[in-house]
């Protein structure tokens, strides 16, 4: 069993998987400021929750969209496991092929996501991750990261929608019941989701004519089970795709 550790902008998620399963999957907060005990004993109190013993963790993997935190993170791991975690990033093996600008400057994330998405789900295929910022990725049907976009995030969106607005109001997203709405909060969460949605099924159209031919759709990310099922498209969610592509490299290089 390993610890596969993702850090995101907002959120850190961290799970422990082996050959045969995903056996938790949860996130902290993302903090510069915490210290590397802080964050050992963050995620100690995890793996207690779930009754995960420390020696039975062989290993760990990190993806990160963070530079500053790889270290401090990677050192509260070790002080915690007694092991030292692979980072995904330049010299580790993922066997991915890159056609972009700089294939350095791909993030992390996204080159987890599509290593777990070819192996799961074969090509062409697009990939979209829906956390502090929504991506989308494209695989073509010779199993090359070919590009993609980002775009801001629903709660960024929506961050910025209250404030930079004097009357409209905080909100939490649900399952908005129409489209139509006949008051402010309603309105709100119609628009974030829906129109989410939409712009999900837009770019995703826009992409396989792009292509030349269709594509396999996967979305994965905090946000994916609120806007996918209002997707008119066929998505497939797949919770557990980072923590699966975060095995697949970890075995690579071990």
């Amino acid at each position: 069993m390993i610890l596969a550790i993702d850090v995101g902008n907002t959120n850190i998620v961290l799970g422990c998987i082996d050959d045969q399963k995903v056996y938790f999957t949860e996130r902290v907060s993302t903090d510069p400021a915490k210290t590397e005990l802080e964050y050992a004993v963050a995620v100690k109190t995890v793996l207690e929750l779930y009754n995960i013993r420390k020696e039975d963790i062989t290993g760990a993997v990190i993806s990160s969209v963070v530079p500053p935190l790889n270290g401090i993170f990677s050192s509260a791991i070790n002080k915690l496991l007694n092991v030292k975690p692979i980072i995904v990033g330049p010299g580790v093996k993922n066997g991915l092929n890159i056609l972009m600008d700089n294939p350095k400057q791909l993030g992390a994330d996204l080159v987890v996501d599509a290593v777990a998405g070819i192996h799961e789900y074969g090509a062409p295929l697009i990939i979209v991750d829906m956390g502090t910022a929504t991506t989308i990725c494209v695989i073509d049907r010779n199993k090359n990261y070919i590009g993609g976009v980002i775009i801001p995030g629903v709660h960024v969106s929506l961050d910025s929608l209250t404030s930079k607005t004097s009357q409209l109001p905080k909100i939490s997203l649900g399952h908005p019941k129409k489209v139509i709405c006949t008051n402010t909060i309603d309105s709100m969460e119609s628009g974030m989701v829906f129109g989410q949605a939409s712009c999900l099924d837009g770019m995703i159209e826009r992409m396989e004519a792009e292509l030349g031919y269709p594509a396999t759709v996967i979305a994965t990310g905090g946000l994916a089970k609120i806007i996918v099922p209002h997707c008119k498209r066929k998505i497939i969610l797949d919770d557990y795709l980072l923590l699966k592509g975060l095995k697949i490299i970890y075995d690579k290089n071990h």
